[in-house]
């Protein structure tokens, strides 16, 4: 069991975490100009083209980098190693969220889209993209198994529990990307870009897992809480995500 104390600060930030926390901080910002942008222009909410994906995706992503470079932190794993991932996955999060809003604004689908040779490049480097994320948070996800997260009480398991409901974030996404190119291939171009509703809400649900437990634990290590209590929030805490997981899950089979 973790002794009692509040989850320590930490060393001054490296450059490869204030490289990725002002990225984020970027891309956040990113995210909410858009909203600011829908407000004033209007359009539709839903939909390829919609000013909602620069923002949820600025937002979102941004979120995530910050998150990771925090969380990754508790992993016990080399400084170079962690430095070079961290690095890397700042530069695939400016790719996504650069594509997607450079398309917003040219009134295009961002994903999925093949209409012309340079959609094609920008739907396709979207992809990469996204298969580049899927094998550093792997990564980091295994990394976090491999030895147990370091950490005040609770952290270990919000760390470890955080990064397992992320794959399958990961995995939902890889599936939405799937089943839209299997569409698209197939001269089902309009149905592509609505086949990915029904999983959406599990993408949404999982993906900020390691942002909400490990954040968590780390308020929980600013009370006066005995050990055994902290233990006991955070294992209830788990199986509520969980179970949202499960029913965000059970929503999309049933409607896929």
């Amino acid at each position: 069991m973790d002794l009692s104390h509040p989850c320590p600060a930490g060393p001054r930030l490296t450059p490869a975490e204030r490289l990725c926390h002002t990225t984020g901080v970027v891309l956040v910002a990113s995210g909410l100009v858009h909203l600011v942008v829908f407000a004033v222009d209007g359009g539709p909410w839903d939909g390829p083209v919609s000013w909602r994906k620069p923002f949820t995706f600025g937002l979102s992503f941004g979120l995530t980098l910050m998150a990771l470079t925090w969380v990754t932190s508790y992993l016990r794993v080399g400084a170079r190693l962690r430095s070079a991932l961290l690095v890397v996955f700042a530069a695939d999060c400016v790719l996504e969220v650069g594509g997607i809003t450079l398309q917003a604004w040219r009134e295009v689908p961002s994903h999925l889209d093949v209409e012309t040779p340079f959609d094609t490049a920008v739907s396709l480097s979207l992809a990469v993209g996204g298969g580049v994320l899927v094998v550093l948070l792997t990564v980091f996800a295994v990394l976090s198994f491999r030895n147990r997260p370091s950490g005040c009480t609770g952290m270990p398991l919000a760390v470890r529990a955080g990064f397992a409901v992320l794959l399958v974030a990961l995995a939902s996404g890889a599936a939405m990307i799937a089943r839209g190119v299997a569409l698209t291939r197939s001269g089902h171009q309009e149905a592509a870009y609505h086949s990915t509703a029904a999983l959406k809400p599990l993408h949404g649900v999982s993906l900020h897992a390691v942002l909400v437990l490990p954040t968590l634990a780390w308020l929980m290590s600013r009370t006066a809480w005995r050990d055994r209590t902290k233990e006991r929030v955070m294992y209830g805490a788990v199986a509520a995500y969980t179970v949202a997981v499960l029913a965000a899950g059970t929503w999309a089979v049933v409607t896929y």
